[in-house]
């Protein structure tokens, strides 16, 4: 029996419109933007450490007034470019006896990924703003009735009125989701937790990673964790 039914564009099975000024905006209109969190080691603390965090946890939870979703995103870590600079290191090297030991350890690691997959756990923290006045592509065409004004003119101008009002109303609610992260970026400071929003280009790659887990994942650069790892390392010191 032949299916009549057209087969579904990939990108229809993605929910994001667009990446934008560090949030991702969905097809329904609703912003989403996305903060790396550090991790705490509680094997490590004594109970009234344990009991502090629990503590400062459970007031953040009672603190916010709107919704979070907290996540946990395992994913293979790319060495390529790890393995890269100690090749560079081997050819830099003069001397013949720290080259094989370089070029050994080499094959030891690509050996040693290629059985055992290496992976890193990235801590999450979503924050979500809707509003009813956020345009969509689907209620886009209708703001010029919410706005009579835009109906004077001919048809370029008016769209660019309609993309003006647009506009407006994106700038508002950035502002409105820019508020929420602050106050969760805060919220986990008060228990030791650091917090970094993502930028575009973060948040490109880690949904890029979502929507290919089985691919060789890219080169996650431009999330700040090097960055996060430093200063809790400083921190400890």
């Amino acid at each position: 029996m032949a299916l009549n039914k057209q087969l579904a564009n990939t990108q229809d099975l993605v929910d994001i419109e667009e990446i934008k000024e560090g949030v991702a905006i969905l097809k329904s209109g609703a912003l989403r933007q996305v903060v790396m969190v550090s991790g705490i080691n509680t094997a490590l603390m004594a109970e009234t450490e344990l009991d502090i965090i629990s503590n400062g946890y459970k007031n953040f939870l009672n603190g916010l007034d709107f919704p979070i979703q907290i996540m946990i995103h395992s994913r293979k870590i790319n060495i390529e470019k790890y393995l890269a600079g100690l090749e560079l290191r081997r050819e830099r090297e003069p001397s013949a006896l720290i080259q094989s030991q370089i070029s050994e350890y080499i094959q030891y690691v690509r050996g040693f990924v290629k059985d055992n997959a290496i992976m890193e756990k990235t801590f999450l923290v979503i924050i979500p703003f809707s509003s009813s006045k956020l345009p969509t592509r689907d209620t886009i065409s209708g703001i010029s009735k919410l706005f009579p004004f835009l109906n004077k003119g001919g048809k370029e101008e008016k769209e660019k009125k309609e993309e003006k009002a647009a506009d407006l109303e994106f700038q508002e609610n950035l502002n409105q989701i820019t508020q929420r992260t602050a106050q969760v970026v805060e919220g986990l400071a008060t228990f030791g937790i650091e917090a970094v929003p993502l930028d575009n280009q973060a948040l490109i790659e880690l949904f890029y990673n979502f929507y290919n887990p089985e691919t060789v994942e890219k080169e996650m650069s431009a999330i700040p964790s090097e960055r996060m790892e430093t200063k809790t390392s400083e921190e400890k010191k």
